[in-house]
């Protein structure tokens, strides 16, 4: 295995490991009974276990946008900036439109469309629309720019435009989460304010740059380790100034352990300076490790990895369908699985539910379940490089 492939082979790895992460938290969705009752970060009522059962989860969108900028980077080298450029802003479209019509009907089930939530996909796809327009910009001035959003957009976390009109709608485009009521039972909710990741991808895409030829395996190592452990050490002083960075500051609680669990409960929605810092700083350093040969259950890891859109809409619709026949075994009908609003939220399921155990064994079935289809398409995509719409699915 020559060098350039143990290379992206170690940013597929690391996609790989989080979007397996991912299932997990959406089995908890579906099927765990307390999601139906209270969020697992709320330490008044949580436990260990289900406080990093969700926590762990927070790895992923952040290394799905910035990874996304990386590959951007990457896919840059081979097109050229203006073939980059017209890439990403048809791409970036296209999931966006994915984004309200195929994913949200996973999610959902819902033919009426009457819930509809902007998520991870529509970040991406956002934030790659805005890349195909910075890439065209020195790379200092794409790293300035993502860095500034990264560590400033909290400096927002105040303002606020209340109601329901246009502007308290681009508002909640940009940096505050919301939900916008459009007539009867129809809405949109803006889960995935866009101007920290937009930064984030920017910040990815910049990263591209250690993996050319000017970086050595060693130096880029190097680089990867110190700016992993620099960001971690940087979330650590600033969460303990417990002034700026997050707009929920932690706390002390009944216990020393409950203290340092709210120390890591930081803000997703939108993703705070200290969260992406607590995320994307191990993320670093595993990059920085993981550029070898991989193992045999890296490979497999690898594969999901190397498709992650298919994977992503795969998963949802799988673990949609495993829920409505769970919820027709404990005496629910199966249109109870039919949302008008978040899996969570629904009234309908009060009392539905299984264990936590039972959402993790859903969990490694699911993942089981998906990987002959994922490595199915993986070599799909690799025997069809000519067609270039296997470049945006």
């Amino acid at each position: 295995m020559n060098k350039e492939t143990v290379r992206i082979s170690s940013i597929d790895l690391l996609r790989g490991v989080v979007m397996i992460i991912m299932v997990l938290d959406h089995a908890r969705d579906y099927f765990h009974a307390d999601a139906y009752v209270y969020d697992p970060l709320d330490l008044s009522k949580t436990n260990t276990v289900l406080f990093f059962t969700r926590w762990i989860t927070h790895f992923c969108a952040p290394v799905f946008v910035f990874l996304a900028g990386t590959s951007a980077f990457l896919v840059g080298r081979r097109k050229g900036i203006p073939g980059l450029s017209s890439f990403l802003l048809t791409r970036g479209l296209w999931l966006i439109l994915l984004e309200l019509t195929v994913v949200n009907f996973a999610w959902f089930f819902n033919f009426r469309f009457s819930f509809i939530a902007l998520q991870v996909i529509w970040a991406i796809g956002f934030s790659m629309v805005v890349l195909s327009l910075l890439v065209r910009l020195p790379l200092k001035a794409i790293f300035i720019i993502g860095l500034i959003l990264v560590c400033g957009h909290n400096l927002l976390d105040s303002t606020h435009f209340p109601g329901t009109g246009i502007g308290s709608f681009l508002w909640s485009v940009l940096h505050d989460p919301a939900f916008f009521p459009l007539g009867g039972e129809r809405g949109v909710f803006v889960a995935y304010p866009v101007i920290p990741w937009v930064g984030t991808m920017a910040l990815g895409y910049c990263l591209g740059a250690l993996y050319t030829e000017e970086f050595t395996a060693r130096r880029r190592k190097r680089t990867l380790a110190y700016l992993g452990t620099g960001a971690i050490v940087l979330f650590a002083i600033i969460r303990l100034i417990n002034v700026y960075g997050d707009p929920v500051p932690w706390s002390d609680q009944e216990t020393s352990w409950f203290t340092f669990l709210s120390f890591l409960n930081t803000t997703k929605y939108p993703p705070s300076l200290l969260y992406l810092l607590m995320t994307l700083g191990p993320s670093l350093l595993f990059l920085a490790f993981s550029e070898t040969q991989p193992s045999a259950l890296a490979r497999k890891v690898i594969v999901f990895g190397r498709v992650p859109l298919f994977f992503y809409v795969m998963h949802i619709v799988v673990l949609h369908l495993i829920a409505m026949a769970g919820a027709v075994m404990t005496g629910y009908s199966a249109g109870t699985m039919v949302f008008n609003t978040w899996v969570t939220l629904s009234q309908e399921l009060v009392g539905y539910g299984f264990s936590l155990p039972v959402a993790y064994l859903v969990w490694i079935v699911v993942v089981i379940m998906l990987y002959p289809l994922s490595r199915w398409y993986e070599r799909y995509k690799m025997a069809n490089r000519e067609k270039v719409w296997l470049s945006y699915v």
